[in-house]
């Protein structure tokens, strides 16, 4: 589960100017979520989750600061989800999304502390996780007795949801399988082999992937903060909305692989090849990108702060 967010806005009454008494309940709020703009009223903002951050904003105790030319009031949030998070208010429906999605959701529901959505979020992952362990053909401990032999292959096996994490995978082709939600953590998985699985959601935290083999895999959404890449392989590969936060891509070959929403924050991507990758709205704010193969690659909804790019090749490169 993620760790809860510290909202940005405090609820304290020095810092949240009074609303006027009597306010009527059922009054038009206008809101500006990171850009996204909303309109709701005071009764579904309080009512659903009395005990949430919004309910304490619009109570009738406070409020907040509006911007008084435009009258909508702003949070800085990611307003991708907020959408939900307001359907949650009105009708007290989780809405079906995928992996991914609810753990972003459930982020934003930390964020302004709506206990009973993040309680359905939570209710719906643990009833997939159990769906995906009694779908899965193999347990953890099949698994070890199979990697005590000298040549492993599970091509096409469905592993959903299994905890793998902090064995030693090397060498293991995993191809053509399916990996969603898998527990990797840790584990040494130099060399494996993960052509064309359908890995959306798993973790990757600090495993070793030193020379791996990613090509079109589907790796949306996955966790691969801190992992050791060197050298591996992820052309064609989805990369939607995946964090390699701190990660090693040192020489990496990322040709055409979808980057999307990717947070590379201070990954090192030094001497890595990213001819024809998709970087659209990628943070890559702090990375390593020396030396990196980044041609006629279009940096311009990319964010770059802090990068490196000494003796980057640029050429055509769309900034």
């Amino acid at each position: 589960m993620s760790q809860p967010v510290e909202p940005i806005f405090s609820l304290r009454d020095s810092e949240i100017r009074a609303m006027p008494k009597g306010s009527d309940s059922s009054s038009l709020v206008h809101l500006n979520i990171g850009g996204k703009k909303f309109c709701t009223t005071v009764d579904t903002l309080t009512q659903c989750e009395p005990d949430s951050m919004l309910a304490a904003m619009f109570s009738g105790r406070h409020t907040v600061c509006e911007d008084p030319q435009k009258g909508y009031v702003f949070v800085d949030r990611d307003g991708k989800h907020f959408r939900h998070i307001l359907n949650w208010l009105r009708d007290g429906v989780v809405p079906t999304l995928k992996d991914f999605e609810y753990s972003e959701l459930l982020r934003e529901a930390e964020y302004y502390q709506l206990r009973g959505l993040i309680d359905g979020i939570n209710a719906i992952l643990n009833k997939r996780k159990e769906d995906d362990e009694i779908n899965t053909e193999l347990t953890r401990t099949d698994i070890i007795m199979c990697i005590q032999s000298e040549r492993v292959r599970f091509r096409g096996v469905n592993l959903s949801g299994l905890d793998l994490s902090k064995l030693d995978l090397s060498f293991v082709d995993f191809s053509y399988g399916c990996l969603k939600n898998v527990f990797f953590s840790r584990a040494n998985l130099q060399c494996a082999k993960f052509r064309d699985v359908d890995a959306e959601g798993s973790i990757f935290h600090n495993a070793t992937l030193r020379e791996c083999e990613f090509n079109g895999a589907n790796l949306r959404g996955a966790l691969l903060a801190g992992a050791n890449l060197q050298s591996a392989n992820l052309q064609d590969a989805c990369l939607v909305d995946c964090s390699f936060f701190e990660a090693d891509l040192r020489s990496a070959h990322l040709q055409n692989a979808d980057l999307t929403n990717a947070n590379l924050e201070n990954a090192i991507l030094e001497g890595a090849n990213l001819k024809g990758a998709k970087l659209s709205n990628a943070n890559l704010k702090g990375a390593n990108l020396q030396r990196a193969y980044l041609r006629q690659v279009n940096l311009r909804d990319t964010h770059l702060e802090g990068a490196k790019l000494d003796g980057a090749n640029l050429l055509g490169a769309i900034r």
